[in-house]
């Protein structure tokens, strides 16, 4: 079986990826890679705290290794402080690293150009899956999950906060993808098949901030900064 970590963002597209992976029983998935900032001490721009992170962590039963991130890196920060955390996992054996990415081909592509320099594999197991069917299995399989961002271009506050149901589904407006894959929404994962026990958490206050400088979109965990959102606004909603 090959050593492969996980792009873990907390979200629903990494725990489903992750689900998909332990059924092929192909990859034995040793750790959980997380984008921190190291300031805040929360996940990389949808803003769940490491303590919650490190709760998933506890009930997945699979270690958790962070990059520790500044606040709002520039691109070539970014990509040099990944490359070293990539290049000391290189070395502990891993070949293997699964992502949550759906149908983005341009970060695919990043993705696999990145890693090939490295010497590691990338895996797709969501891979053009029509988004309402993940949706669907999603939510069949028992998964639960909560919407902890919303990026204001897109939805309105009312969304962030809001458990993912059929409702919300029908909530959505047409424009948005149901799995949020152009960064519509982030979520945060607390309960499912992959879990031994639920997460437990209380809902905090819903804030409202803006970014002069790109962040990058992370429910899909690591992925490059994507320059287009500077000019956005976004809802959080805090967990602790």
């Amino acid at each position: 079986m090959y050593k492969t970590y996980i792009n873990w963002s907390g979200g629903k597209d990494s725990s489903l990826a992750l689900y998909c992976i332990l059924q092929q029983k192909v990859y034995t998935v040793n750790y959980l890679l997380t984008s921190v900032n190291a300031i805040h001490n929360r996940i990389s721009m949808h803003g769940v705290t490491r303590s919650l992170l490190h709760a998933q962590a506890a009930s997945l039963g699979i270690p958790l290794t962070t990059i520790e991130m500044p606040e709002q890196p520039g691109m070539r920060e970014y990509e040099d402080i990944l490359g070293i955390k990539i290049n000391q996992l290189k070395k502990q054996g891993f070949t293997h690293s699964i992502f949550g990415d759906i149908f983005l081909e341009d970060l695919r592509k990043y993705r696999e150009e990145q890693l090939a320099a490295i010497g590691i594999t990338p895996v797709f197991p969501l891979w053009k899956i029509d988004t309402h069917k993940l949706m669907r299995d999603f939510l069949t399989l028992g998964f639960k999950t909560i919407v902890v961002c919303i990026n204001d271009k897109f939805l309105d506050k009312s969304f962030c906060g809001r458990v993912i149901d059929e409702q919300f589904i029908k909530d959505l407006p047409a424009n948005v993808d149901v799995c949020g894959e152009n960064g519509e929404f982030h979520t945060f994962v607390f309960d499912g098949p992959i879990f031994k026990t639920p997460i437990k958490f209380t809902k905090g206050e819903i804030t409202y901030k803006q970014y002069k400088a790109p962040l990058n979109n992370d429910d899909n965990c690591n992925q490059p900064i994507d320059t287009a959102v500077m000019q956005y606004g976004f809802w959080f909603c805090d967990l602790y």
